[in-house]
């Protein structure tokens, strides 16, 4: 790469960590004074102006200085993946006695995780977690409400029942029906719902005769019954500093990004689709919708006692990328590695 190339790239990082931390447009002025001492201004100007035709910052008017823009985070990101891999999260200790504290009780675990994020990147933290399945199956029950029609009632032992119905195309009778449910409740009551639907109806399924095409069936009906209740629900922290950043500085912001975080839906499937192996952006056009462009949502998958979830944070695109990619990456992989079967062991 040649000299101006690499001193051009060092002006975009610096326009970009200055611009995060002040909010302000970036001027050729400040760029010299504090980071390139031995460059005359009007050589950062033409730096300027290059990266601008890129269209990696832009000028918000005449005279003022530069703004990134989503290209341009982008371009800063790529440049420095070794870096940003190079940080750590070095609270890892704090992160590993919640485990411990809270091993019997995953969702407070993952609580005071989400709130642990929330101080540490100073954005709103959430973590997105399939919403039944850490819970144990007190009872199952199954009626057929028409000739073609199933309802499914699943009661937890925490007290939480969950409803679906599903249109079966089997001819499965009443008493046939109450024979199966008998038999379900059997083999899976005080069983964990994650387990049931991703190891233990498999291994029904395997022992059952291909004569038994009923109980075949009903197998397939109640996979299908418990993937529609089990769907992921995000958990946001409820510390409402990160709106005191200047990007909420009026109501019609606030309520964007209110309107924002409610589309569950829309935010997991993102995730789904956008995972990468450690760590995943999506911002600017990713939303593929005008009113989100200017946020951006870091997010990394994780396991906890081997249940998927997605943890991470939403907030505007003038954020602390090396700083929060690098928090969010370990803060997966140490609960992924903390609670591996044996890792965590209450102290004595």
């Amino acid at each position: 790469m040649k000299k101006n190339e690499i001193r051009r790239e060092r002006v975009l990082k610096h326009v970009i960590e200055e611009y995060v931390n002040s909010c302000e447009p970036i001027s050729s002025k400040l760029i010299c004074e504090k980071y390139l001492e031995n460059t005359s201004p009007a050589t950062i100007r033409i730096d300027l102006n290059k990266l601008e035709k890129e269209n990696l910052i832009y000028q918000p008017h005449t005279s003022a200085g530069r703004i990134p823009t989503i290209k341009g985070y982008r371009a800063y990101i790529e440049k420095n993946t070794n870096e940003i891999s190079n940080f750590h999260f070095n609270r890892a200790d704090i992160l590993r006695d919640i485990l411990i504290k809270y091993y019997k009780d995953t969702p407070l675990a993952l609580h005071y995780i989400m709130q642990l994020l929330a101080r540490e990147t100073d954005q709103l933290s959430f973590v997105a977690e399939p919403e039944i399945s850490y819970g144990y199956l007190e009872k199952l029950e199954v009626f057929k409400i028409s000739g073609e029609k199933l309802l499914f009632v699943v009661s937890l032992d925490s007290g939480l029942n969950k409803t679906v119905i599903l249109k079966c195309d089997h001819n499965i009778s009443p008493q046939q029906l109450k024979v199966i449910v008998r038999y379900m409740n059997d083999k899976l009551v005080g069983l964990r719902i994650y387990d049931i639907q991703n190891t233990v109806l498999d291994e029904i399924a395997e022992k059952v005769t291909e004569e038994n095409t009923i109980l075949k069936q009903f197998l397939e009906e109640l996979q299908k019954a418990l993937s529609e209740i089990s769907n992921y629900y995000i958990h946001f922290d409820g510390n409402i500093s990160f709106l005191e950043q200047p990007e909420f500085n009026d109501k019609k912001s606030i309520l964007t990004f209110l309107n924002f975080m409610q589309r569950q839906d829309y935010l997991i499937n993102l995730m789904k689709k956008s995972e990468a192996s450690s760590w995943s952006i999506v911002m600017g056009e990713d939303f593929s919708q005008p009113e989100f462009t200017n946020y951006a949502m870091i997010f990394a998958k994780y396991e906890i006692f081997g249940i998927p979830g997605y943890l991470g944070v939403l907030g505007p695109v003038r954020m602390n990328y090396a700083k929060n990619i690098a928090i969010i990456k370990d803060v997966a992989r140490i609960i992924t590695e903390t609670t591996k079967k044996g890792m965590v062991v209450p102290k004595k």
